[in-house]
Order: structure tokens, then sequence, then C-alpha cells
């Protein structure tokens, strides 16, 4: 059961990365790519699988770091679907709350013990 958590958390990993790298690459050219929702939902998905295999294998999980973390994942998600089907509101200032929320989360998850 590790084996597919730490499979999960990999899947989690790579997911924050696209939506990370996807809203500071198009910083200059204000829009979402469709591979910034796909890596925002892979993420979101994986999240919750990670959270869910650790608490069937019996380990400790801080419920309350994983309920923020699950809002900002949640509002990530949201922003990363509404940018995409409103390509010509997306501005620099929104891709950069995007980029920002998703720091926000992964330090939540390595900052918060």
């Amino acid at each position: 059961m590790d084996i597919l958590a730490g499979i999960f958390v990999v899947i989690h990993m790579i997911g924050w990365a696209i939506v990370l790298g996807g809203a500071l690459t198009n910083m200059r050219e204000p829009r979402i790519a469709r591979g910034v929702t796909h890596g925002a939902l892979t993420a979101l998905v994986a999240g919750v699988i990670v959270v869910g295999l650790t608490e069937m294998s019996g380990g400790d999980v801080n419920n309350i770091k994983i309920a923020v973390k699950l809002v900002v994942a949640l509002v990530i998600t949201a922003m990363a679907f509404w940018g995409a089907r409103n390509q010509e509101r997306v501005t620099r200032g929104f891709l950069g709350g995007l980029a920002g929320l998703t720091v926000l989360n992964i330090a939540v998850a390595v900052l918060w013990s």
C-alpha cells in the first residue's frame, strides 16, 4: 500500500508542476493552456487518493491541513477551468494568482508539520 501511495504522491507532484509551469510560461501571452486544467484536475484527484490510501493503511492524517489544501486545490482547479473557458479575460494577474496559489499549496504541504 505504501508503494501505491508513493506513486500517487509522485503523480500529485507532477500535476502541480504542470499547473505552476503552465501558469508561468503563459505570462508573456496571457492564456490558460489545456495542460494546466488537466494538471490541476490530476493533482486534485491524486491528492484525494493519497489521503484515502493513507487513512486506509492506518496512517496519521492532519485533517485541518488536508482541508486547507483541498480548499486551495479546488480554487486552483476552478480558476484553471474558468480561465480555459474565458481565454480573452485571462490576464497576467490571473496567471500570477494561479501560480501563487499553487506555490501556497506546495508550501502548506511541505512546511506544515
